[in-house]
């Protein structure tokens, strides 16, 4: 079965979407600053496409004459829309990980990064004390003996 030509249209479509879309675009390239700093890029992309077709009877006189055969005449189109809007840049240097946004309305990912670095400090926080604990257990066995 040959292929069908909204099949090709979509193709063509995708594979643009492909090139013009990747993870370089989201998370941009990191740049070194003179005092140690990298500075990351993030943006958000979105993106959207569509592709439609018909094909179109063959008319002799008023009725329409289609054979099982025969090829009828494809008309399509296809299209595709890509916004690319910077959301903030992750800065990281001197033991810190930080997110300077460009718009106070991108709090989500702000958010989201704020949640990371208490999650981390309530992780190192666990085992600091955890292995303060076992050192204090060490002692006092030391201690008993």
């Amino acid at each position: 079965m040959s292929e069908h030509p909204i099949e090709g249209l979509m193709q063509a479509t995708m594979t643009s979407l492909k090139e013009m879309v990747d993870v370089n675009t989201i998370i941009g390239d990191p740049v070194q600053s003179t005092d140690g700093l990298v500075i990351i890029p993030v943006s958000r992309i979105c993106f959207g496409f569509a592709s439609g077709g018909t094909e179109f009877n063959k008319v002799k006189g008023n009725k329409d004459i289609t054979s099982s055969d025969e090829k009828l005449p494809f008309g399509g189109g296809s299209g595709a829309g890509v916004s690319v809007q910077p959301v903030g840049f992750i800065v990281v240097g001197n033991n810190n990980i930080k997110l300077l946004t460009v718009d106070e309305g991108n709090t989500a990912l702000s958010s989201l990064f704020d949640f990371m670095t208490k999650i981390s400090d309530n992780i190192s926080d666990a085992i600091g004390k955890s292995c303060k604990k076992d050192n204090t257990n060490v002692d006092e066995d030391m201690e008993l003996s």
